[in-house]
């Protein structure tokens, strides 16, 4: 089955999307921090918590997580201070 998108694994890193976790106090001094990057061809990495499992069996009707995918969660400050930094198109 071919998909109409697919995650290039050589993309790199250009730019953080809105604020640190750190800035946003979102750490809680524990190693890993949940993250926003855009990707050099444009796509977006997010680094946040795996709750996969304990959402797989609550899913919307029209949402599915692929065997290669994960559902991830960050707060929602991070997305809200990303929000400058996302192009509307």
């Amino acid at each position: 089955m071919t998909r109409a998108w697919e995650a290039d694994p050589s993309a790199t890193f250009i730019r953080r999307l809105g604020r640190s976790a750190v800035e946003l106090d979102c750490t809680g001094g524990d190693s890993g921090c949940p993250d926003i990057w855009e990707l050099d061809n444009g796509d977006i990495a997010i680094i946040g918590r795996d709750l996969t499992d304990s959402y797989e069996s609550r899913l919307p009707a029209s949402v599915s997580v692929a065997p290669d995918e994960k559902l991830v969660i960050i707060p929602r400050i991070m997305l809200v201070t990303a929000k400058a930094d996302i192009p509307d198109a």
